[in-house]
């Protein structure tokens, strides 16, 4: 790991209520790389995207996010670290009375004067670049749709919108695409990797569907019990590492269909 780092954890844990939920873990990610990040139920995946976003502190260990040490950031240095992040959920979190135009360009409102942001609510600023933005996702025809107009994989394509028009270093994306069948869940990681080429950003997916690591993924991370258990390529995955990974999950989860090495 090293000092150019887009993220990198250094024995980090973190426990709530006594419990601890990330054991001592120890990742580097490059700048430019796109990670998924798998594992069972309750192993951490969620809790390791909020501690390198900075939202918990580490209870051990250091965590260090686009050059900054979480652990010391406080006020306006966490406000600027945040706005260098980019966040995609399995719920895209459109607010449903705001038009298209108006959710999209919610990505611009950490560059924004409050004056500014304020006056966008009423009249959208800076158009043009939410346009920009819903033609590289192939929706510059909804640019005054509501969201309850689209369906749930278009919701999901305005958030990544949002995400181009923020301009983030770094996108955390916690199971974007769990509410979406197999070919629409390809599409968003599709553009979630167009986001990585084209704008240079960093990528980590918490990925619940395995079906999408072949072609879109340099690395994959692996989660049990808060701790890291694997890391390597997509193609170096095979059927024995999955089922101990994922143990009582592993023919609920249909991995058995997945084409992998035995």
């Amino acid at each position: 790991m090293n000092s150019d780092s887009a993220v990198r954890l250094s024995g980090a844990s973190v426990a709530y209520a006594g419990r601890t939920v990330l054991d001592r873990v120890s990742i580097g990610i490059a700048p430019g790389e796109r990670v998924a990040v798998i594992g069972p139920s309750g192993a951490g995946k969620t809790t390791l995207f909020r501690l390198i976003a900075g939202l918990v502190k580490p209870a051990g260990g250091e965590v260090v996010t686009l050059g900054r040490d979480t652990r010391r950031l406080t006020g306006s240095a966490l406000d600027a670290l945040r706005r260098e992040i980019g966040f995609l959920q399995q719920q895209d979190n459109l607010i449903p009375q705001l038009r298209v135009v108006h959710n999209v360009l919610m990505g611009r409102l950490g560059h924004w004067w409050l004056p500014r942001a304020l006056l966008s609510l009423l009249w959208p600023q800076q158009v043009d670049r939410a346009l920009l933005a819903l033609e590289r996702v192939e929706l510059a025809d909804r640019l005054w749709s509501l969201p309850d107009e689209l369906s749930g994989g278009q919701q999901q394509r305005v958030a990544v919108a949002r995400l181009i028009v923020q301009q983030p270093k770094l996108v955390l994306a916690d199971e974007p695409v769990s509410a979406l069948d197999l070919r629409l869940g390809r599409e968003i990681i599709e553009l979630l990797g167009q986001l990585v080429t084209h704008d240079g950003a960093t990528l980590l997916v918490n990925l619940h569907t395995l079906d999408l690591l072949p072609g879109h993924f340099d690395r994959v991370i692996a989660l049990k019990d808060g701790r890291l258990f694997w890391s390597g390529t997509p193609e170096t995955l095979d059927r024995a590492l999955l089922r101990e990974l994922y143990g009582a999950e592993y023919r609920a989860l249909h991995l058995d269909e997945l084409a992998l090495p035995a």
